[in-house]
């Protein structure tokens, strides 16, 4: 029996989150655009186009969205060989993937970003593969992400636990029938991700990893 361990990237494995939110804001700015940090942390974890959907509106000049997408890639781009995993990302993947568990990262990240992010988190070695927004119709919080890493592990979503730093992930997990886990890495509240479906939350990769043998994957290790 697979087990798939599924992994959101950013704000989960690797501490980015504020980096895009400053990035966004500004991309944001120069586009004559104000639209407050809270409000862009808030939106982080959904797609590029979805975020500017989400802050602007349908009725936004959609003109404009290749612009402030590419603003934001630039703008992020500057501290790609600064990215830093959170403590213990690395070694969690390791440990999951020694008790038999198929990690695959979701994100929405591609090309040298992707790259500096798997650079950041040095766990290639046990990452069987990588969901990208880029291959779905639909990003979070939709299931469709979750869904396209379940066929990447080939698991079952009743044998498989997704761990991430949003509301959206944790929305797109639980319409996928997955069991999500939830971090506060990503700096959203405790509250809003247990009321978007988090069965469990721990403060990081670290207290997750301290935890294996009492969470969600210990259960599923049972069912075996």
């Amino acid at each position: 029996m697979t087990r798939a361990a599924l992994f959101d990237v950013d704000g989960t494995l690797v501490d980015t989150n504020y980096l895009h939110v400053t990035a966004w804001w500004e991309a944001f700015r120069q586009a004559g655009h104000r639209v407050p940090m809270r409000a862009v942390h808030h939106a982080i974890g959904l797609g590029g186009t979805d975020l500017i959907d989400h802050l602007l509106g349908d009725d936004r000049d959609r003109d404009q969205d290749d612009a402030l997408s590419a603003a934001h890639k630039t703008l992020y781009g500057t501290h790609f060989d600064r990215l830093e995993a959170f403590d213990d990302a690395g070694r969690l993947l390791r440990s999951l993937a020694k008790q038999g568990w198929t990690i695959v990262l979701a994100t929405s990240a591609g090309g040298a970003e992707l790259d500096a992010l798997r650079a950041a988190v040095d766990a290639d070695d046990v990452i069987a593969a990588t969901a990208s927004a880029d291959d779905v119709d639909e990003g979070k919080p939709a299931a469709e992400p979750v869904v396209h890493a379940l066929d990447l592990a080939g698991a079952q979503a009743r044998d498989s636990v997704f761990v991430g730093d949003s509301v959206w992930d944790m929305k797109a997990a639980r319409r996928a029938g997955v069991t999500p886990l939830a971090v506060l890495s990503g700096g959203n509240p405790r509250e809003d991700l247990i009321r978007a479906g988090a069965a469990e939350v721990y403060d990081d990769t670290a207290h997750l990893l301290a935890s294996l043998d009492t969470s969600a994957f210990a259960d599923r290790q049972g069912q075996g």
